[in-house]
């Protein structure tokens, strides 16, 4: 990163774009590997996923269909149908278990080897694609661990949200008080979203960068936030629609087939994929030039030899460290 850390605070919206592009176009060759090794297998499974699980559907649904619609109950076609569509959705959900487990294990790894290349660019320590993939796996760990917190607050929050609408539902129903208040926590319930995605990628960041993880790092991540939320809902904004644009997009033209052309869905395909790429890739790093900002912003040092150190432990090499850096590894908040 070419500026000082003091002065990273005072970097906004357009200057975190700026200083991320600058990162990617200046170390493209190391960024480009770990792109063909992980974060292009990741939107291939995405996508690919997308397409398979409209395939499934579409056969249960037509099984379904004929089950009930021109099959007698108790005949013997009707159990053997019966006992298909269970089959197919026995299926369909095993399938989508084994997507979602790959998709977080390579989103995680690709995580971690963006974030700690960044933060090795930062120390000016020599990074090497060898050295970052020796390190993901140690590192995806400590990722892992936030990614459950993450997880367990996520499903927590949606069966609140769904007792609340519930509800709404029930006492006031559908009259005009009732949408407007029906909208009101739609909204609400967004904004929450939003938030709590926010906090988790800076946590991820966190969880790879300093001695924490998991609840803790939620923690801190929720206070380097402060002060810089603006920021951090315009590039979680820009990144959804660049993800949802993307999907939309695939789903519409390559799954469903609004356009009939062969050429042009496979066109489409590999224009999604590519954005699809892009839009991660420069995901991770914004989180991770973020990071930095929040940090400046809130005028923590990072001693860069005690964050080098603590990228060095992944490597699994011995460090020396006194008692104050042994319990935060690279960070002390200064009083201005």
């Amino acid at each position: 990163m070419d500026r000082a850390q003091e002065e990273l605070q005072f970097v906004g919206f357009f200057g975190i774009l700026k200083q991320s592009f600058k990162i990617i176009t200046k170390w493209k060759t190391i960024f480009t590997q770990i792109s063909l090794v992980l974060i292009l297998p990741l939107s291939f499974i995405y996508l690919a996923h997308m397409h398979i699980s409209q395939i499934l559907f579409s056969k249960i649904s037509n099984n379904q269909t004929t089950l009930t619609d021109e099959t007698p109950v108790g005949t013997p076609g009707y159990s053997k149908l019966s006992h298909q569509v269970s089959s197919q959705w026995a299926a369909f959900f095993l399938f989508k278990v084994a997507y979602f487990t790959i998709f977080v294990i390579l989103f995680l790894l690709s995580t971690s080897a963006v974030v700690y290349t960044i933060a090795c660019i930062y120390t000016a320590k020599e990074i090497t694609f060898k050295k970052v993939m020796s390190v993901v796996p140690r590192v995806w760990k400590r990722l892992m661990i936030t990614f459950l917190w993450n997880y367990a607050m996520v499903f927590v929050y949606n069966v609140v949200a769904f007792g609340v609408l519930v509800l709404l539902t029930v006492f006031i129903g559908f009259a005009p008080v009732g949408i407007a208040l029906l909208l009101v926590f739609l909204i609400l319930y967004l904004a929450g979203l939003v938030y709590i995605t926010i906090v988790w990628n800076l946590a991820s960041v966190v969880s790879v960068l300093e001695d924490i993880r998991g609840i803790k790092a939620m923690t801190k991540s929720k206070a380097l936030i402060k002060g810089k939320m603006g920021v951090a809902i315009a590039i979680i904004v820009l990144l959804t629609i660049g993800f949802v644009g993307t999907a939309f997009l695939y789903e519409s033209i390559v799954v469903v087939g609004v356009v009939r052309g062969v050429a042009i869905r496979i066109g489409v395909g590999i224009i999604c994929f590519v954005m699809l790429f892009l839009v991660i890739l420069i995901g991770l790093v914004l989180q991770t030039v973020l990071y930095f900002v929040c940090k400046s912003y809130h005028h923590e040092n990072i001693d860069k030899v005690s964050l080098s150190d603590h990228l060095e432990a992944y490597l699994g090499h011995y460090v020396s460290l006194n008692a104050a850096t042994a319990r935060d590894v690279q960070l002390e908040q200064l009083r201005v």
